[in-house]
């Protein structure tokens, strides 16, 4: 961009103000400033900087001969100007304990004069801080500090416009990335309930955020079982919902060649160690229905409590975990646990920890005990209507507070007839 000269000071930032007015990018618009501040002040070289909120920094783009700059937002005459939101006026640099020489020393370049000041954005705040490096002919005077107060509210609300833009932008990209991971994520859930003979199988998911990381699947195993596996990755969203999938892929894989849960948790776990950044780790649950027994063979990996409702005696019984959580040891060395027999209107019941722990506005948990109420109320209905009533309760439980973990559910249901 190049300016005519104008015949006013009034007509050179009128034109300053169309030109921010019609660029659509940040770094063209930061370059346009750029070269206004060297034409208007009519000075050798400028400098604009923005303020970074997450570093506490003030960091150039965009610097005449330079790379960029990055100092905190306290430092020098630039951070002073930032700080105070005022004008700094230097006639004489090197007699400033202000100034910062290096870059002068770096580059070669002689710095005599400065004037510093502030980028205001609509609302009021410091954007940042725009300089002009030697007023040619001399020093800067007072037409030359009104020009720039003009100039810095010109170029802050332009600045600010355009990052209010481009942090829109980002956030409907984000949404839109979010919203596709979310379908990608709920198409690897079982599209139906599996049908079994003399079995009522249901799942359930709903994730805290877009994506989640939970996930539970039925997995055809090579002996012809029934495959229920559950995973719950620490923390929820986009990373968790990565794992998530990759544990469900590799178990589905590893099923084709073993029907023995413990061995398919305890490769599955030799492959994924490896990747699990420290601290992050997958409770899992993989079960084998048995219809014709009526009996299911698992391994619980860190998964639990789970829970066995005897249809007979109204008890719903707890049962621990097998081992630990996968990724925490690089060999789980583990075995199936023993198996759970159900009995006719016997059902078992698989939750993540969304569920029990959902607490009230007081911090109370809804807990297993009202878990087990729920249960036991309606236990004649259907698996994915006793999953619904779950739901419900809980979300009842802790009205006036979100929903702060992905809920999962299976419920295996033999039937009485």
């Amino acid at each position: 961009m190049t300016f005519d000269r104008p015949s006013t000071d009034l007509d050179a930032l009128l034109e300053v103000a169309r030109e921010f007015g019609a660029t659509t990018e940040l770094v063209p618009l930061l370059v346009k400033i750029e070269k206004a501040v060297l034409q208007i002040l009519d000075c050798e070289r400028a400098t604009v900087f923005l303020f970074d909120k997450e570093s506490n920094e003030l960091f150039s783009l965009v610097a005449t001969g330079e790379e960029t700059i990055r100092i905190p937002a306290h430092a020098g005459i630039a951070g002073e100007a930032f700080q105070s939101r005022a004008m700094i006026n230097v006639p004489d640099v090197y007699a400033d304990s202000r100034f910062n020489p290096e870059v002068d020393r770096r580059t070669g370049f002689r710095t005599r004069n400065l004037l510093t000041f502030p980028m205001a954005g609509h609302d009021g705040q410091t954007v940042g801080v725009l300089q002009a490096l030697n007023k040619r002919g001399g020093g800067f005077e007072n037409g030359d500090v009104h020009r720039a107060e003009a100039l810095g509210k010109l170029a802050g609300v332009g600045v600010h416009r355009q990052m209010l833009l481009e942090e829109y932008a980002l956030k409907q990209k984000i949404e839109h990335d979010l919203a596709l991971a979310r379908e990608i994520q709920q198409r690897l859930l079982p599209k139906s309930d599996p049908t079994v003979a003399d079995y009522d199988v249901a799942g359930f998911n709903k994730p805290a955020d877009e994506t989640g990381g939970d996930c539970y699947d039925f997995v055809p195993l090579a002996d012809g079982r029934l495959g229920i596996l559950m995973a719950d990755v620490t923390g929820h969203g986009v990373g968790p919902a990565l794992i998530a999938c990759a544990c469900r892929a590799l178990v589905r894989a590893l099923a084709s060649s073993s029907s023995d849960p413990g061995e398919l948790l305890t490769r599955t776990n030799a492959l994924i160690h490896p990747d699990l950044d420290s601290g992050r780790f997958v409770t899992a649950f993989l079960g084998a229905l048995d219809s014709e027994k009526h009996v299911i063979e698992f391994l619980s990996a860190g998964h639990g409590p789970l829970l066995h409702y005897q249809r007979k005696t109204g008890v719903c019984l707890e049962l621990p975990a097998t081992t630990y959580p996968l990724g925490i040891v690089a060999e789980l060395d583990a075995e199936s646990d023993t198996p759970i027999n159900l009995a006719p209107g016997d059902m078992f019941i698989l939750v993540t920890d969304g569920f029990f722990e959902w607490a009230d506005t007081k911090g109370e948990q809804f807990g297993i005990s009202r878990m087990n109420e729920v249960i036991n109320r309606f236990r004649d209905k259907p698996a994915s209507r006793i999953i619904s009533e779950l739901h419900a309760a809980v979300v009842a439980f802790g009205a006036g507070t979100p929903q702060a973990d992905d809920l999962t559910a299976v419920i295996v249901k033999r039937l009485t007839v």
